[in-house]
């Protein structure tokens, strides 16, 4: 991929609206050949914006102008180019959680939660969660609101459930899983917030104080070849769960269809929340031409879209997402 293209459609796309420094910075970049040569040297799957500019603000890259941006990354590339190598963006939004939830709420419980693609695991947690849909329906946990209330807008009518799922079993695979109890990974999820949505820092924060009252099960692994034994894992009597959000897209296309047949081999349930054109086999089953829904996620129900979705669980679309 041309990475001036791809800085540049990161800042009309997916930055304008929602971060206006980053919507610079990418502009920026995509601009400047001096800086595009220095991102050149990574591997193409570590050129990308929000890995390059999230390891700049681990690194204290100050959220500023792109004229000081520029100064600062120019000296101290070195460090973000090994950063940049070594990590990998894991963003854990725990908002995704509120535009999974009426899924769920379609499956009969107890349910066992298997997250591929877990970074550190935080939505593993939906029932831990306080939500509140349209301003005005709240959910709670059995044992009282939570620290963490997760704001969503809907339209189209989804079947919020009364009541939020039991959940006996969660765990997760990733390729490299962070731990909650561990500051270090904890400040890199974090660094990977985009600058100016200090609410979703903050829900970071008390969402992986949440997680640390009982940390998830997480492995280190492909989700190709690890996803089978955790399903086999998954207490009898469970109803068993695969889901993943902004996963996928970090696959090869050949990746992505091996990891279809494999869930779909499974005694599972499969829930996927994925941005278009990702899963296009779900794509075209939309009513509505998914050019329509470019930047938005689609959330699927084993292999039908059920809802398109923000890429942070800011809103849920629920209508006409049927197959044709």
């Amino acid at each position: 991929m041309d990475t001036s293209l791809w800085y540049r459609s990161f800042a009309e796309v997916e930055a304008r609206g929602n971060s206006a420094i980053y919507e610079e910075w990418g502009l920026g970049v995509a601009a400047d050949p001096p800086i595009l040569a220095l991102i050149d040297r990574l591997p193409e799957p570590r050129r990308q914006p929000n890995l390059v500019f999230g390891a700049s603000s681990h690194l204290g890259a100050p959220p500023s102008s792109y004229g000081l941006f520029r100064h600062w990354l120019t000296a101290h590339w070195p460090d973000v180019e090994e950063l940049a190598r070594t990590r990998t963006t894991q963003t854990n939004e725990a908002g995704r959680a509120a535009v999974l939830l009426p899924l769920l709420g379609l499956l009969d419980g107890p349910l066992s939660l298997i997250e591929v693609g877990a970074s550190a695991g935080l939505c593993l947690f939906p029932d831990r969660y306080s939500y509140l849909y349209d301003g005005n329906r709240y959910l709670h946990p059995v044992d009282g609101p939570s620290a963490v209330l997760l704001d969503c807008a809907t339209t189209g009518h989804p079947p919020i459930p009364a009541k939020l799922p039991e959940v006996v079993y969660r765990s997760g695979v990733d390729l490299n899983p962070l731990d909650v109890t561990n500051a270090d990974d904890m400040r890199w999820l974090e660094s990977l917030v985009w600058p100016e949505q200090d609410h979703r820092r903050q829900r970071l924060r008390t969402a992986a104080a949440v997680a640390r009252k009982d940390p998830p099960r997480l492995i280190r692994g492909d989700l190709n070849s690890a996803v089978a034994d955790l399903v086999e894992q998954a207490p009898r009597g469970t109803t068993v769960v695969v889901f993943h959000s902004a996963v996928l897209n970090y696959l090869v296309p050949a990746d992505r269809e091996a990891f279809v047949d494999v869930v779909r081999s499974l005694p599972c349930h499969w829930i996927a929340n994925e941005g278009v054109g990702v899963l296009p086999a779900i794509d075209a089953k939309l009513t509505t031409s998914a050019e329509k829904y470019r930047s938005k996620f689609v959330v699927s129900l084993d292999g039908v879209p059920r809802a398109v979705a923000g890429g942070h669980g800011q809103f849920l679309d629920w209508a006409d997402q049927t197959t044709r």
